[in-house]
């Protein structure tokens, strides 16, 4: 029995520790459970409060995406547009019926009439608007233009005349109708035409570079024009696009004025050439200034200069300056003198070809010289030498003398001048005082002769 009790004990403890491991198993898959429980609902609280977040961020997108494109549409270009369109509309609506009635009143054959006037008017508009785009000649618009004006004016009167036959309405609704009616029919055309004027005008403010470039390039074209031609011409004989009209430009201003330098011609480099000539001759006087003038008066008290004997060609020099300082002084050149002989031609010394850097000593003296000084520069009163006045009885003797074979061509005033060295007016009065004295002596009957 004991044993058999033992056992029991034994079962009974392994049931009840085996109960106990699988509550402890149950307990901890509830608590598993529970927690992915838990987990799964944070994920989907989570999730949830995300998806209220987008929602919020992207209703506050749309509400913005709304807001701007409210604003984009309330500009004023978009209203001038849009605001144009509509009044377009409303005018073709307005115009349209008063045609096809007035039509349509002749004849019903005659219902496309309105129609092709109507939309003659709004293709040729549209007509405009495709030359502004393609950037066509002017000419091109002003046709098109014409073709509206003609086409709108057209239906205008008829919609005027229209509006004038009206029934049941007094004289002033029937002018009030006709005006509003040809005014309209004006009106649609006509504000078109403006809409498309400023939309081509807002363009062109909108590349202010490319309206710089356009004007600069008149601008050189109309200051340039020889130089503008010579490079068309270059353009043109080259392969269409392998010369850009900025080079072609460029060679014809190196070919015309010389320069490779864009602006600057033949006169403007002489201009720059003495502007820095003369700059740097104040350079120089700056730093180097001249030394003090010295009065004329000590030209006269230096010490004759020794030279050696004077050959041939200075003597004649010697000549020449003394006939052209007598000339100058107004006194009668004396007669040439004859050279003395020059001396047996000694050999000649070598000449060095290098400029020699040695000084003259500072206290040197000046080499004695039997030829004085010539004064350089203008001799002033003081200085010159005593002219002989002769008296007119005196001349008349030296000019009697220095004539006496002379023919009567020979005889004139300039002969005498130079025979007597006397002034031009002075020489004309001897000439004709002699002239009379040589018929007075030939007689009256070879003067007849």
């Amino acid at each position: 029995m004991s044993v058999y009790a033992e056992e029991r004990r034994a079962d009974r403890a392994a049931d009840a520790e085996q109960r106990r491991i699988d509550a402890a198993a149950a307990e901890a898959r509830r608590v598993e459970r529970e927690k992915a429980a838990d987990e799964r609902s944070a994920r989907l609280a989570e999730q949830r409060r995300g998806d209220r977040v987008r929602a919020r961020e992207e209703r506050a997108r749309l509400r913005a995406e709304r807001r701007v494109a409210r604003g984009e549409a309330l500009t004023a270009g978009n209203v001038y547009s849009k605001g144009t369109l509509a009044l377009v509309t409303a005018s073709a609506l307005g115009s349209l019926p008063a045609q096809v009635l007035h039509f349509v009143g002749i004849s019903p054959m005659l219902l496309p009439l309105p129609l092709a006037i109507e939309g003659a008017a709004w293709v040729m508009a549209a007509g405009v608007a495709y030359a502004d785009e393609r950037h066509l000649p002017g000419w091109v618009r002003w046709f098109l233009r014409l073709l509206v004006l003609a086409a709108a004016g057209f239906a205008a009167s008829i919609n005027y005349t229209y509006g004038l036959h009206l029934p049941g309405l007094s004289d002033t609704d029937r002018q009030a109708a006709g005006i509003g009616l040809a005014a309209v029919t004006l009106l649609g055309p006509v504000l078109f035409e403006i809409r498309q004027w400023v939309t081509t005008l807002s363009a062109d403010t909108n590349s202010p570079e490319e309206r710089a470039r356009r004007r600069h390039d008149r601008l050189r074209r109309r200051q340039h024009r020889g130089i503008a031609w010579l490079a068309d011409r270059f353009v043109s004989a080259a392969p269409f696009g392998q010369l850009d009209f900025e080079t072609a430009f460029a060679h014809a201003w190196e070919i015309e004025t010389g320069t490779d330098t864009p602006g600057m011609t033949p006169q403007l480099h002489e201009r720059a050439a003495r502007s820095a000539a003369a700059l740097t001759h104040a350079q120089r006087a700056v730093v180097d200034p001249a030394p003090p003038r010295r009065r004329i008066g000590t030209l006269f008290r230096r010490r004759p200069v020794t030279l050696p004997t004077p050959a041939s060609n200075q003597d004649e020099s010697t000549e020449t300056c003394v006939n052209r300082s007598t000339g100058d002084l107004g006194v009668s050149a004396p007669a040439p003198i004859t050279p003395a002989p020059a001396p047996a031609a000694l050999p000649a010394a070598p000449v060095s070809l290098v400029k020699s850097t040695d000084r003259a000593p500072v206290g040197a003296v000046a080499a004695e010289s039997t030829r004085p000084r010539r004064a350089t520069g203008r001799v002033p009163e003081s200085a010159r030498s005593k002219r002989p006045n002769r008296t007119a009885d005196e001349l008349l003797t030296e000019a009697r003398t220095a004539t006496a074979d002379w023919s009567d061509r020979e005889l004139t005033a300039e002969g005498i001048r130079r025979a007597v060295h006397t002034s031009p007016a002075k020489a004309r009065a001897l000439r004709d005082t002699l002239r009379a004295e040589r018929q007075q002596a030939a007689g009256p009957g070879e003067a007849a002769a």
